[in-house]
């Protein structure tokens, strides 16, 4: 579930530098509570409810039809071209700490040999993929907690100074920040996809998700309050945790603490790939499972794994893996955010159409109760994309292109339902 989010606080050096450490702090704060909290919610109660393969996807088949669950699983899949090409992004971004001025066929290698070693480890089967995410969570956790216990006795000021970054205005900054942020907390909802292949799913996913969210607010915070106090504002660079350790630290103590983040970021970029990849290629499988994809996507190997989507979507990933990052993070959050409404949307149907559907873990409220908790995340997400357009952060291409891919949903339904329905 960890990896399904977030990774540790790799990237929230882009956060305070476009917004200020103040902003910075305050937004990893709220966002939880607006957002996430909300989200875990419904995805909880929702994956209780419906604990079968496909996750998400099953969900809005089993309330609206196949129609809109081939909209979302086609939303998901743009997202998950637009996300999983981050990836081999913050690999090399940590990767030239080490080795500096890496040509671009370089870093395309690199990047292909992290897909592919990532979709040979996802073939060998679920077990494999959570033993490779816990044994990664635990190093990157235990990085950033050595650079927070280092920083902390080397603080020399609030970490909330400056509030707002030199030179920024606060509309602009809070646009481009909440939009870093909603980034580093969608994912909820992923692992979903395999709750077939989890014991007792309608039980054990509503709890992961409430231990995976305090821990993830606190892999951000944690470190990036300790860092902030213990450096100054213009230390800070993109892809910068590195350098931030060791000016935080000093000493051997520090060049070993950023040697250790780097080889994090290294892994949490790996790890991230590989849950993302074991969750996103089981959307394919559902949907070729209900005749909304070629039958040969659903062939199981040895492992019961599906290969072939896992295979297909390998070589997806390998296409868009150098697409810029800046981009790339607009069109994610944007394309999630259109997935997740309409997940939100069937449990608000369930509750009003099939109110004998549940399971171990269910809101306890109301459907208006969860009609309101729904309102937040949409909420935010149009004061965002509204914030953006108004600045720039949201560019119309990137916001066009988007909207092309979504209009495309209903044609490639009515063309795939008569070839394979």
């Amino acid at each position: 579930m960890f990896f399904n989010v977030s990774g540790g606080a790799y990237s929230l050096e882009e956060l305070v530098t476009s917004t200020g450490a103040g902003l910075a702090i305050l937004i990893l704060a709220v966002v939880p509570i607006v957002w996430s909290v909300p989200e875990v919610l419904i995805v909880g109660e929702l994956a209780s409810a419906v604990p079968e393969e496909g996750g998400y996807y099953r969900w809005v088949l089993r309330a609206f039809g196949k129609f809109w669950a081939f909209q979302n699983g086609w939303w998901t899949w743009l997202y998950s071209l637009v996300d999983m090409a981050i990836y081999p992004v913050l690999l090399n971004t940590y990767l030239a700490y080490f080795v500096p001025d890496l040509s671009r066929s370089v870093k395309w290698a690199i990047a292909l040999a992290m897909i592919w070693g990532a979709t040979l480890l996802n073939l060998r089967g679920v077990a494999r993929v959570g033993r490779a995410s816990m044994a990664a969570g635990i190093f990157v956790l235990a990085a950033f907690a050595l650079l927070a216990i280092g920083a902390i006795p080397h603080a020399f000021h609030a970490p909330w100074q400056p509030m707002l970054a030199p030179g920024k205005h606060v509309v602009s900054s809070l646009g481009v920040g909440l939009s870093i942020a909603l980034w580093n907390y969608v994912g909820w909802d992923n692992a979903s996809t395999v709750e077939g292949e989890i014991a007792d799913p309608s039980r054990n996913y509503p709890r992961a998700l409430w231990r995976a969210l305090p821990l993830v607010v606190a892999a951000y915070l944690i470190p990036l309050i300790a860092a902030l106090a213990a450096t100054r504002f213009s230390d800070w660079h993109d892809g910068g945790w590195p350098d931030i350790a060791r000016i935080a630290i000093g000493g051997d103590a520090g060049r070993i603490v950023a040697m250790l983040v780097a080889v994090g970021g290294i892994v949490s970029a790996l790890a991230l790939f590989n849950a993302l990849l074991m969750s996103y290629s089981r959307i394919p499988f559902a949907m070729a499972m209900d005749g909304l994809m070629p039958r040969s996507i659903t062939r199981l190997n040895s492992h019961d794994v599906p290969r072939n989507a896992v295979l297909v979507s390998a070589v997806c990933y390998s296409i868009f893996a150098l697409a810029p990052f800046g981009e790339l993070v607009v069109a994610d959050v944007v394309l999630y955010s259109l997935a997740l409404f309409v997940e939100f949307a069937a449990l608000i149907q369930f509750r009003r159409r099939m109110p004998e559907l549940r399971g171990d873990f269910r809101i306890p409220v109301g459907t208006a109760g969860v009609v309101m908790l729904a309102s937040l995340p949409v909420a935010v997400l149009m004061v965002v994309i509204a914030l953006g357009v108004r600045d720039g952060t949201y560019s119309l291409p990137a916001l066009i292109g988007s909207l092309v891919g979504v209009l495309m949903g209903p044609v490639l339904y009515l063309s795939i339902k008569r070839r394979f329905v």
